[in-house]
């Protein structure tokens, strides 16, 4: 795992290269998408067999969408992840009872456009383990996040929570250092920012991402 002073969660995982230069990069947390509308996604049976290397080396993070509990109890069983990332619209005491059927740790995914969003998240504080500030999409998506968008950093600055949190959306090699800068963001969460087209992530990409945090 990162020793780095600024943690990086590299999102969207789907085939053992990006693994691999992920956990040779560094990053901290690695996630793993099960919502099928998604060009990140993948089959429980596949994530079991991309988190194998990172076991002890990174935490394993499921990124889930309004799961069912047959979902969360089969991610539970056969992944074994160390996070449950909750990205769609579940409430406080769903968060807190995906957390107990799973016995994993949960982050919960907050969409961000103005600070009463961001003041929304506490909400949440006494129900999750980690908070994670994502760009809110339009009314229309598709996705509830991996956009590519980003929101104004500068909403977080100075903001104290009591739980740890991820700084996410539209994030890449090139601005993750400002990011971290306007925002102060104790992690940093990539997805879009590390591919060369929808789904596909590049090494070269997820390995610049990772120096340019180790860098700030």
């Amino acid at each position: 795992m990162s020793d780095a002073r600024i943690q990086s969660k590299i999102c969207g995982l789907s085939t053992p290269d990006a693994v691999r230069a992920a956990l040779d990069g560094g990053a901290a947390y690695i996630g793993l998408n099960f919502f099928p509308a998604s060009p990140r996604y993948v089959t429980v049976d596949a994530a079991v067999r991309l988190a194998a290397p990172a076991r002890g080396r990174a935490r394993i993070v499921a990124v889930l969408v309004d799961p069912s509990d047959a979902l969360l109890d089969e991610v539970a069983r056969d992944l074994k992840p160390d996070f449950i990332q909750l990205h769609g619209p579940e409430t406080p005491s769903r968060a807190l009872e995906a957390g107990r059927r799973t016995g994993a740790a949960v982050i919960k995914a907050m969409p961000i456009s103005d600070s009463a969003d961001v003041a929304r998240a506490q909400t949440y504080e006494d129900a999750v383990d980690h908070l994670m500030f994502d760009t809110k999409p339009p009314k229309d998506a598709v996705l509830p996040g991996g956009t590519g968008a980003r929101f104004d950093w500068t909403l977080l600055a100075g903001r104290r929570f009591a739980r740890p949190w991820f700084l996410a959306g539209g994030l890449d090699p090139w601005n993750v250092g400002e990011a971290i800068s306007a925002s102060g963001a104790p992690i940093v969460d990539v997805s879009s920012g590390v591919e060369r087209g929808p789904g596909l992530k590049d090494p070269a990409l997820i390995t610049a991402f990772l120096d340019a945090v180790r860098r700030s």
